[in-house]
């Protein structure tokens, strides 16, 4: 599974800093919060804090709502479903490879006389859960809720 880089959202980069400046106050070496911001960049190999928070911003906008393990809901093929998500990959564009094992299979057939129940499935979606892949009646293969 290939996930994005494990960078801190800008939210907690700022707490960390924050800690950063009261450990050095408790060390009698006071610093500003920008130097703490700053010191906080170069710590992880940026040249400065603008840097850092650019880094932070792009990665968490095009970090996934979910992970593997985790219990999702949603329609496939315009039926309800639910279960557990087996990988996860980002691929370009902000959106994602993912598998899903369904708790109840799904019948992926809507001709009378026969049927095709599928309990495995694989899709592309967006940030937001809605696949890329669409039926003829334009509506997509996969939603998953929020």
């Amino acid at each position: 599974m290939t996930t994005p880089d494990p960078m801190p959202s800008v939210e907690d980069l700022k707490a960390q800093a924050k800690r950063l400046r009261t450990q050095m106050a408790v060390l009698n070496t006071p610093v500003s919060h920008s130097q703490s911001l700053e010191l906080l960049a170069r710590q992880m190999g940026l040249r400065d804090w603008n840097t850092l928070q650019a880094r932070a911003s792009a990665l968490s906008n095009h970090r996934p709502p979910w992970a593997v393990g985790d219990f999702v809901r949603g329609r496939y093929l315009d039926q309800p479903c639910s279960g557990r998500i087996l990988s996860l990959s980002a691929v370009t564009g902000g959106r994602y490879r993912i598998t899903l094992h369904l708790d109840e299979a799904v019948d992926v057939v809507t001709f009378d006389s026969f049927s095709s129940f599928r309990q495995r499935i694989n899709a592309t979606v967006d940030s937001h859960g809605i696949s890329t892949g669409k039926r003829s009646d334009g509506v997509p293969h996969l939603v998953l809720k929020p």
